[in-house]
């Protein structure tokens, strides 16, 4: 085992076979912030993510070797590939916007003709690209729920995956502005509505006013931004999974796959 952690060899003889495939993930992980450890190492996201990315130039036949090793490897411990809870390496996540699609993004909030609408359509971008908040939490969120300190600004998310999520330097200033007008209401659609309904927010952004060939909101894709916002800023994954919420049996690989497949 090296230092710091990350071993070079796995256990048994299944290693040894795979030592050439092991090595890489090994460096794989270690370089995008995976926390050290057989189990953080071994999980099945993880390695779907290197396989992807983490081959450059590798024919196809060599990734599906290296697969198959690796996940003879991790059956032990994680069980049979398809028994996992949470199966992602299958689901291709929603891509990031671009600068430009941001930038239209911006402009197609401020076009809503109704001041309420021009604040929530913002809040999406502002709170989906600059916090990486989920549709019930954006949802559920008040204006006393943003705190300022000088330019550093940070969003309280409830609910199951409570947490304190700076945000990003570019939607700050938006963000603290937003919730001074909204006080302690809340900054998406205020006023009485089903705050629960799973589409609460879809069905919003499927109303707004925009040029046809302009860029579709949806929290989705802000959320993907957000994560390759900060995998690309170097953001140690750790920290990371603390801000998005994500909890480790979600897959510490959902967020280098949405990386690697969609920050390209």
């Amino acid at each position: 085992m090296r230092a710091g952690g990350w071993p070079d060899e796995g256990p048994g003889a299944a290693a040894g076979r795979a030592g050439p495939a092991l090595r890489g993930l090994s460096r794989f992980a270690r370089a995008r912030g995976v926390p050290a450890g057989w189990e953080c190492l071994l999980d099945y996201d993880v390695i779907e993510a290197f396989c992807v990315a983490g081959l450059p130039g590798a024919r196809p036949s060599t990734r599906g070797t290296y697969r198959s090793a690796l996940y003879r490897l991790a059956a032990p411990g994680h069980g049979a590939p398809g028994q996992r809870g949470t199966p992602f390496a299958g689901a291709e996540p929603p891509p990031p916007y671009s600068p430009a699609e941001r930038a239209e993004l911006a402009s197609v909030a401020a076009a809503q003709r109704d001041a309420a609408k021009r604040a929530s359509a913002l809040a999406v971008v502002v709170f989906g690209i600059g916090a990486g908040l989920r549709p019930g939490e954006l949802a559920a969120l008040r204006g006393t729920d943003v705190s300022r300190r000088g330019r550093r600004v940070r969003v309280r998310a409830g609910g199951p995956a409570a947490r304190v999520v700076p945000v990003s330097p570019g939607y700050a200033g938006r963000a603290a502005g937003l919730a001074a007008g909204a006080g302690d209401g809340h900054l998406f659609r205020p006023g009485p509505a089903d705050r629960g309904y799973k589409n609460f927010v879809t069905n919003f952004t499927r109303t707004l006013a925009a040029d046809p060939d302009a860029p579709r909101l949806g929290l989705g894709r802000c959320r993907s931004s957000f994560v390759c916002d900060h995998l690309a800023a170097g953001t140690p994954l750790g920290e990371l999974l603390a801000i998005t919420g994500i909890r480790q049996a979600e897959s510490l690989g959902a967020c280098l796959i949405v990386c690697v497949r969609g920050c390209r």
